[in-house]
């Protein structure tokens, strides 16, 4: 007969607990709330915005597409950064949209919140405030030492949040974590950019590479419509950014690839002479071997896009960094949901892939 040790005998039943709390939505009586936009927020670009938890300015409504603008009103890249010595942290959190997920994306990415802690070494996974209605409350983790800690919360990725509270217990403090300093890594991109499927909000290959890279991101990623358009470079540009990402071939053909790719590049560089942009190819369709079409457009893609940054160099366009698609969810077929989508495994590979990339783009970035 099998033997458990007592000690993990006891962390299983600690997690059990904490899970439990979670999911009844509870949190202590002596619970104090504080509304997360007086503390420190990351991945909101402009000042001037609709609706407190936007990603595109208020101007952007009626200049971009409808639907560039509805996607806007998702929270997908937003963090909200706090320090407390509580020994408790819960969230409270009021959505936009009633659809919690979404047939090949669980609520908990969709609409849940995720908390991470700063350790000495780096950013580590707390505990996934999981949604089970437009309104909810969770307790996060509890029974921490009663001395300052540094956390993170992402917000949901596929809906908008009207409201956001962070929960301490009464007698604890809770400050805004200092702002940091350096510009944010900017990703401009589809459904994969906004999200799409990881299972939490922290799993996104953008959210990733900020804890890798120690810096803030703002993500621009439009499900099904990043399509190199004009009128969001409009806004994007606005932004002083330490890197521009554009990963927007998922939901292009090889022919508007070859239209558009250039106009925005040189858009981008026309108000950032400096800027690196990093040009990311779409990822290899995960059952490209079995579906010719899939393939064709792949190729299509890769063709155009190619082309295109070799005139770009050509015509004496510097700082610009080229990220081929055909590894970047590897090449098991593991890496998805759909075969399009990446699971937190592909969102994982595609951090390994952008990592050195963009590590080589940081180092060239004006300071």
């Amino acid at each position: 007969m099998t033997t458990i040790h007592p000690i993990i005998i006891r962390r299983c039943l600690a997690c059990f607990m904490l899970v439990a709390v979670v999911i009844a939505g509870a949190a202590p009586a002596e619970t104090v709330w504080t509304d997360a936009d007086t503390l420190t927020v990351e991945g909101r670009a402009f000042p001037e915005r609709a609706a407190t938890w936007d990603r595109l300015p208020a101007a952007a409504e009626g200049v971009v597409r409808q639907p560039v603008w509805d996607l806007s009103r998702d929270s997908a890249g937003i963090a909200i950064r706090f320090v407390t010595d509580s020994t408790a942290v819960a969230a409270r959190w009021t959505l936009r949209k009633s659809k919690l997920e979404m047939p090949h994306m669980p609520a908990t990415g969709v609409s849940g919140v995720d908390l991470y802690i700063r350790t000495a070494d780096g950013w580590r996974w707390v505990n996934c405030g999981q949604a089970t209605a437009v309104e909810n409350t969770a307790t996060l983790v509890r029974g921490l030492p009663a001395e300052p800690h540094e956390f993170m919360l992402y917000l949901p990725l596929y809906n908008g949040v009207e409201t956001v509270e962070i929960g301490t217990l009464s007698g604890s403090s809770i400050e805004a974590a200092p702002a940091r300093t350096e510009k944010p890594i900017v990703f401009y991109g589809t459904s994969i950019t906004h999200g799409a499927c990881a299972s939490r909000p922290g799993m996104c290959h953008p959210a990733i590479l900020g804890r890798r890279l120690d810096r803030p991101i703002v993500n621009l990623g439009f499900s099904g419509n990043g399509r190199l358009e004009p009128e969001v470079a409009r806004f994007l540009v606005e932004i002083d950014a330490a890197v521009f990402v554009i990963d927007c071939l998922p939901n292009l053909n090889g022919e508007q690839t070859a239209a558009r790719t250039e106009p925005l590049v040189r858009q981008i560089r026309a108000a950032h002479p400096n800027t690196p942009i990093v040009l990311v190819e779409d990822r290899a369709y995960a059952n490209n071997p079995f579906d010719a079409g899939r393939r064709h457009r792949n190729a299509g893609n890769w063709k155009a896009f190619r082309a295109a940054y070799d005139r770009l160099v050509a015509d004496g366009v510097r700082r610009l960094f080229y990220l081929e698609g055909a590894d970047l969810l590897g090449d098991d077929g593991e890496g998805t949901v759909d075969g399009s989508h990446p699971n937190d495994l592909g969102f994982m590979r595609q951090a390994d892939a952008f990592e050195p990339v963009l590590r080589q783009a940081l180092r060239r970035s004006p300071r």
